[in-house]
């Protein structure tokens, strides 16, 4: 299914009680397997029953290559955890452990924008009870809150 617009949706929860930060990212599979076949020369069949093997590595890797969060200044370690599907969009499930207070947050994401020009990124942020939206291009992206 062709679609005219390029764009991914990342949702971001700090979650005191379980002291992390939930990240899910959606991003349409077609999109996601141009950007890796372009990088690996081989196309992973994402979700399809010849998925190779390697796919989820690949994908493991690519987000982590794009997605890039700093708390405090300190840059994080993105804990992968799952992929789902849903229609013809990837659901990608993330983490971040944090036990302290958060009062500033940046986020890099450049997810896709390789591949397509007029890539759109929509990160929504929802921590310290503080919601916040943001759009990110290849020409922007990153963006910082202060709490």
């Amino acid at each position: 299914m062709l679609h005219k617009f390029y764009v991914s949706v990342t949702q971001i929860d700090y979650v005191p009680n379980k002291k992390r930060i939930e990240i899910t990212s959606r991003i349409f599979i077609d999109d996601l397997e141009k950007a890796l076949t372009k990088k690996h020369q081989r196309k992973p069949n994402i979700t399809s029953s010849n998925e190779l093997p390697e796919a989820e590595e690949w994908i493991k890797t690519y987000v982590k290559e794009k997605i890039k969060i700093s708390i405090n200044k300190k840059p994080q370690v993105i804990e992968y955890l799952a992929k789902e599907v849903e229609g013809d969009v990837l659901l990608i499930y993330t983490k971040i452990a944090i036990s302290k207070k958060i009062n500033t947050f940046e986020i890099y994401n450049s997810l896709l924008t390789e591949t397509f020009q007029d890539q759109q990124n929509i990160v929504h942020t929802n921590i310290n009870s503080n919601k916040k939206s943001f759009l990110l291009t290849n020409t922007v992206f990153q963006e910082k809150i202060d709490y």
